[in-house]
């Protein structure tokens, strides 16, 4: 049981027009009444109302003047009592009033403590918890609906629909296990298996979902590459629409690897500019180019560029092996040169001139494609689940396979109850709970058991 009352500042260090100073906990009103002081009562104000106050140190010296909100519990974001005094956005200013509210008895919050407590007051399960932090550092649009779909408990619901029969299939099986002399019949072997084979397609389909996740909250890391002088380090300023790469006719000045992160179509790309691939002159061009190899590997999209001014025989084209080619789009660069009639456009060969800005539409548009994979990556698809959702999804699918297989070779009972039960606490890891007090619910009030 929580007994202390924590305070920090909600907002961003700097300075700016206002600054929020959060306190929650039992003792909220009564350690906010030692700072912020109004001419009736603090405690006797009116919730979620804005009201005008002083705030004031311990030698009653005014630090500040501001408004305080107060919320009582459970009708708080941390569902205890809370008090946000909003005051002036002056670094020194904020920092003697949050100093005022830890001497009047306060601690001070652990990073991540007010949604911590939102979860354990039950204000929130754990996936909505963690789609605080994915809306905070949201970098795209898409990013930032996928955070909201999960916020509104998207990926909660989704474990739910999936916990609900399982709790009822191993309800049923543990009546029959545990009480025998009720003569409660198991479903029959088919029937079991259609439901378990239900389960484990949608555990399937949320899982597919775990690429389009790491996407959306990390960016699909994009690696520019080339030969020296091709434009790599022109394309990565024109798609990011400022200077961001040196740009010179000296082979090998871009040394190390450059990534920003942009959006396009609403998808982020973690852009990559890296070292031309040639044979290295001096030893830091060496490791430029060996680093160039390593972001290859890891890509998730790999924007080769060549200049398409000269013939395909000038060009030492990058060898990818045939799994990446799915992931390859070749930039025909210095198009407004003329293209060499060696190179032809396509859909996954783009003209571009660096030069002149052109075919970046073009290009944007075979980007999102390719990211997409050709529309079997759905980002209309309300959840994308997280590495921890992942982990918690593939053990669900590892366990009902396993019951599975237990109950096509006709095993005890015990042993489908005892994968099941696994698979149970592995939705219930995804959320933040497993009540096994669900289980005997059901057993006493579908069964009758007792009675």
């Amino acid at each position: 049981m929580v007994t202390d009352t924590i305070a920090a500042v909600s907002t961003s260090s700097g300075e700016a027009a206002i600054s929020v100073i959060r306190i929650s906990g039992p003792q909220a009103f009564e350690i906010s009444a030692r700072v912020l002081h109004h001419r009736h009562p603090l405690n006797t104000l009116s919730p979620r109302t804005v009201h005008l106050v002083e705030a004031r140190d311990h030698d009653n010296l005014t630090l500040d003047q501001g408004v305080a909100i107060l919320f009582h519990n459970p009708a708080s974001y941390t569902g205890e009592h809370t008090v946000e005094f909003q005051g002036h956005g002056g670094l020194l200013v904020t920092q003697r009033v949050l100093e005022a509210f830890l001497k009047a008895g306060a601690r001070p919050a652990e990073p991540g403590e007010f949604t911590q407590r939102a979860f354990l007051n039950g204000k929130m399960d754990l996936t909505q918890a963690e789609a605080v932090m994915d809306l905070i550092h949201a970098q795209s649009t898409l990013a930032v609906r996928a955070a909201n779909e999960q916020l509104s408990g998207a990926i909660g619901r989704e474990a739910e629909a999936l916990r609900s029969p399982l709790i009822d299939i191993l309800a049923h099986i543990e009546a029959y296990i545990d009480f025998p002399e009720e003569d409660i019949s198991p479903d029959t072997g088919a029937a079991l298996q259609s439901r378990l084979d239900q389960l484990l397609t949608r555990t399937r389909t949320l899982l597919d979902s775990a690429e389009q996740g790491r996407i959306l909250r990390h960016g699909a890391r994009t690696v520019i590459v080339g030969e020296p002088n091709v434009g790599k380090s022109s394309l990565l300023n024109c798609l990011l629409g400022f200077e961001r790469a040196i740009v010179s006719p000296t082979a090998g000045t871009t040394r190390d690897t450059i990534e920003e992160i942009i959006q396009v179509h609403g998808i982020p790309l973690r852009l990559v500019d890296t070292a031309g691939l040639r044979e290295g002159l001096d030893d830091i061009e060496r490791i430029g180019i060996q680093r160039t190899q390593s972001e290859l590997e890891r890509a998730d999209l790999i924007l080769e560029v060549i200049d398409a001014s000269q013939p395909a025989s000038a060009a030492s084209r990058l060898t990818l092996p045939p799994a990446s080619l799915h992931r390859h789009l070749l930039i025909l660069n210095k198009a407004d040169l003329t293209l060499h009639p060696d190179w032809q456009p396509g859909p996954r060969a783009i003209p571009v001139s660096c030069q002149n800005r052109t075919g970046l539409p073009e290009l944007r548009d075979a980007i999102r494609s390719i990211v997409l994979q050709g529309g079997s990556l759905s980002f209309d698809h309300p959840v994308a689940i997280n590495t921890r959702h992942k982990s918690c999804f593939e053990r669900v699918e590892t366990h009902i396979t396993a019951a599975l297989a237990a109950l096509q070779a006709q095993a005890a009972p015990e042993f489908i109850a005892l994968d099941l039960r696994e698979a149970l606490q592995a939705l219930g890891d995804v959320i933040g709970h497993t009540d096994i007090e669900q289980i005997l619910d059901v057993i006493f009030s579908s069964f009758c058991i007792g009675k």
